[in-house]
């Protein structure tokens, strides 16, 4: 069963998820993550977070300069919601995938 949150009890949530996602940084109703990996590594992350992205109708910025990747989640006209923030642990559970030995 789910838990419904509503309100500042929501955005509590939320905050104290976001605090565990190492490396994401909030800018307003966005989150980013920068990460230094190289192009085959960008491409496999890039196919993994597709999947999960389909699955949870949700659409990340993803893009690429020198070495590195920078990733985007939320609409910034809106506030986070539980599945973007799903998101982005879901992205950190690929970047550790594609980036371990």
């Amino acid at each position: 069963m789910r838990a419904l949150f509503s309100g500042r009890a929501k955005q509590d949530y939320l905050s104290d998820a976001l605090t565990l996602l190492t490396g994401w940084i909030r800018e307003g109703e966005q989150i980013r993550r920068t990460l230094s990996i190289d192009d085959t590594q960008h491409a496999a992350l890039t196919e993994r977070v597709q999947v999960v992205a389909d699955a949870l109708h949700l659409r990340p910025e993803i893009s690429r300069r020198a070495d590195q990747t920078q990733i985007r989640v939320g609409h910034g006209n809106a506030p986070l919601s539980e599945g973007e923030v799903l998101l982005a642990a879901r992205i950190e559970d690929a970047y550790r995938a594609v980036t371990e030995p």
